[in-house]
């Protein structure tokens, strides 16, 4: 996992999988064993998630590192911290401060920043010297939230090619002039 950031009402995760169906199972897994162990230690019975996952496909190219800093920047608009450094438990505190974990496996596009450990630290500090942009912010929480996929219009559309799915919002209900069309198709 290369990014993550656990808030008080959710989790954001970054992963890439080995296998198929890889992050469906650690969600499954997830759901199973550490809602069991939750609910053991706190004497609960009811439901710890309010519903199913939602996740979206990531171009690497151009959103894999806006990604990470829209997890490990998610303490700072919240309000929780001032600085991404002051969150513990990001993975921020791996990728920019060298703190050594095993759960972070770091992606080659981290890696490309530098070769040198400390100089690719530097350059992906510098990566957070300034807020995300609003738009992109936007376009994030409605890919995860759609199931769409994050990335640039040609990625999208090559998505939409593989799976037969739409890849981009579409406005939500009928099309205009679906009677006209359905009553023509009756006519003949």
């Amino acid at each position: 996992m290369p990014a993550w950031v656990p808030m008080t009402n959710l989790v954001h995760l970054l992963c890439t999988p080995r296998i198929e169906k890889g992050i469906s199972a650690i969600m499954q897994g997830l759901g199973r064993q550490y809602v069991r162990y939750f609910n053991y230690s706190y004497h609960r019975t009811r439901t710890l998630w309010e519903g199913r996952y939602k996740s979206c496909l990531v171009e690497a190219e151009t959103c894999l590192l806006e990604l990470y800093r829209y997890i490990e920047l998610n303490p700072v608009r919240a309000g929780m911290v001032d600085d991404p450094s002051q969150y513990p438990w990001s993975s921020y505190q791996i990728n920019a401060l060298g703190k050594k974990s095993e759960l972070c496996i770091p992606h080659e596009l981290y890696l490309s920043l530098a070769t040198d450990e400390l100089k690719r630290q530097t350059a992906y500090r510098a990566l957070f010297k300034h807020q995300i942009d609003g738009l992109l912010i936007e376009d994030i929480r409605q890919s995860v939230n759609n199931g769409m996929v994050a990335g640039n219009d040609a990625f999208k559309q090559q998505i939409e090619l593989l799976t037969s799915r739409p890849m981009t919002e579409r406005k939500r209900g009928r099309p205009l002039g679906w009677r006209k069309h359905k009553n023509r198709l009756n006519d003949v």
